[in-house]
């Protein structure tokens, strides 16, 4: 991935907080002389060797563990918010003329290799360890265990484990960061006023990435 210096992320926490934060990562294989990609969201497990790994689970029906090997290289992408950038919101462009349209994005590439897990304690825990991270927010949060014991044991069965060790990881974080203060406000401001949702989450985050 080409990634201008100014919009290059590096920061780990940084990473791993976009990742924790929009976790549907699609993950790209090469496997049978072709390539392929599944979406699947992914919870990230921090070790005690402050290894950062990546888990999930799939569907047992899902030819991907039978089609990549265990250790084989990959390669995930995690999407943020985007939206077009439209010139009217520079004020430069009274002054000069001199713009044109643009779209910001953030995106989160991860290289690795893929392991794959069969054990039920392995994935009863990664159940745990997801529904306890994203249940947080919620006025009841569920558990795993609110479930009947026998119909989780027949969803485990019915899935395969995976984790991804990291590699390498990197950011592209395009929010305008190479335009002037005063247009770059105007982006924030013009998204601001959208009425949609994903542009006003780009606003918020270009606002965050001011103060940073």
């Amino acid at each position: 991935m080409h990634i201008p210096s100014k919009f290059k992320e590096e920061n780990l926490d940084k990473l791993h907080e976009f990742i924790q934060e929009y976790p549907l990562g699609t993950l790209i294989v090469s496997a049978e002389n072709t390539l392929d990609a599944d979406h699947i969201p992914f919870y990230l497990q921090k070790q005690k060797n402050a290894q950062v790994i990546l888990q999930s689970h799939i569907a047992k029906v899902n030819p991907l563990w039978k089609k990549v090997s265990d250790g084989q290289e990959v390669l995930l992408i995690f999407h943020g918010p985007n939206a077009y950038i439209s010139p009217n919101f520079y004020p430069s462009k009274k002054e000069t003329g001199k713009v044109v349209p643009t779209w910001n994005y953030s995106v989160v590439h991860v290289r690795g290799r893929i392991f794959f897990r069969h054990e039920s304690d392995w994935i009863l825990q990664l159940l745990n360890n997801i529904s306890d991270f994203y249940e947080l927010n919620q006025t009841l949060p569920w558990s795993v265990s609110d479930a009947p014991f026998e119909f989780t044991k027949k969803l485990i069965n019915a899935v395969v484990g995976l984790e991804v060790v990291i590699d390498d990881i990197v950011g592209n974080f395009k929010l305008s960061q190479n335009k002037t203060a005063s247009d770059y406000s105007g982006v924030v401001n013009g998204l601001a006023a959208s009425e949609n949702n994903s542009d006003i989450s780009v606003s918020k985050q270009m606002q965050q990435s001011a103060r940073s």
